[in-house]
């Protein structure tokens, strides 16, 4: 979530700097859910990552193209929301509910849903018209990869105990 919340922070200043260059009001308060979500994230845990080892996996988080300071304006905001949708959509699933304890589940949906609430005002702003273009190039497919692997991995592994606890520290990483 350190990632997420420094392109935030970056996005941020954007929006806030002379002139408001990007027209776009994003909140501290998005800030401040954002790292809520990591907390939510943190309290989920139900088995020691050390018990999973057996289960670990690299999903190749693409960092080095989701790189805040490596991004324009509007593909940073196209990033940081396909993040959030994808983090959203897996943990929306059945298989998900059964994972977690209901109060954490709903509590972190809720907050990565006002997150991309927020987001949504800005995204049009910036993008306008690119946005479709954004959604399937470069950085934000490359999210989408990444996320359709964690995807299949969870197949595989059916949606076991330990699968999904990799899944949750993988999560709080690609977020941070």
């Amino acid at each position: 979530m350190a990632f997420v919340l420094s392109l935030l922070m970056a996005l941020g200043l954007v929006s806030y700097g002379p002139g408001g260059s990007l027209g776009c009001d994003l909140s501290q308060n998005h800030v401040l859910v954002g790292r809520k979500n990591l907390r939510l994230l943190g309290q989920m845990r139900r088995l020691s990552p050390l018990f999973c080892l057996q289960d670990r996996k690299d999903f190749a988080f693409p960092q080095e193209m989701v790189e805040g300071g490596q991004l324009q304006e509007a593909q940073a905001f196209s990033v940081l929301h396909e993040m959030l949708q994808q983090s959203l959509s897996l943990f929306h699933t059945e298989c998900s509910s059964a994972a977690w304890d209901a109060t954490l589940l709903v509590q972190l949906r809720n907050g990565l849903h006002q997150q991309l609430d927020d987001l949504d005002a800005c995204l049009g702003q910036v993008t306008g018209e690119e946005d479709s273009a954004l959604g399937r190039t470069g950085p934000t497919l490359a999210v989408k990869r990444y996320f359709q692997g964690i995807r299949v991995y969870l197949q595989e592994k059916e949606y076991s105990d330990c699968a999904w606890e990799i899944v949750r520290v993988k999560m709080m990483r690609a977020l941070s």
